[in-house]
């Protein structure tokens, strides 16, 4: 994955414009200075689409209340099938939230954004991904 600075992520920014409930604080946790990491590859729909409705599943399973705009970007990703996607994340500062970003092929245009409020804060050892 390739890591964006700061001057790159406010075009992020500006890409999250309500596609899902999780846009608006993803985008309050990149002015914050949230880490934000976008892939320079793309993915099948069916791994990305795949992925995150398994997520969304064991949220549901679970009882996990602490997702955010999970269920919209199934929705979304599903609109997509047949096509490469790329993928992003959002880490914000205090570690508790981390979003997930979902672009067409080129990067472009951002389709979807879901978030996961993590149960703890995690150490400085701790991987990047929840």
């Amino acid at each position: 994955m390739a890591t964006e600075d700061k001057p790159p992520s406010q075009p992020i920014a500006a890409m999250l414009t309500d596609q899902t409930s999780a846009c608006k604080p993803a985008r309050e946790a990149i002015a914050a200075g949230a880490e934000v990491q976008v892939s320079d590859r793309s993915a099948p729909h069916w791994m990305v689409h795949g992925i995150a409705a398994t997520r969304l599943r064991r949220s549901l399973k679970r009882g996990l209340p602490k997702t955010v705009g999970l269920d919209e970007t199934v929705e979304i990703l599903a609109r997509h099938r047949g096509e490469q996607l790329r993928t992003g994340t959002v880490l914000a500062v205090d570690r508790l939230w981390f979003f997930n970003l979902y672009f067409d092929a080129t990067g472009t245009e951002l389709l979807a954004c879901s978030g996961v409020k993590r149960s703890r804060r995690p150490s400085a050892k701790d991987s990047f991904e929840p």
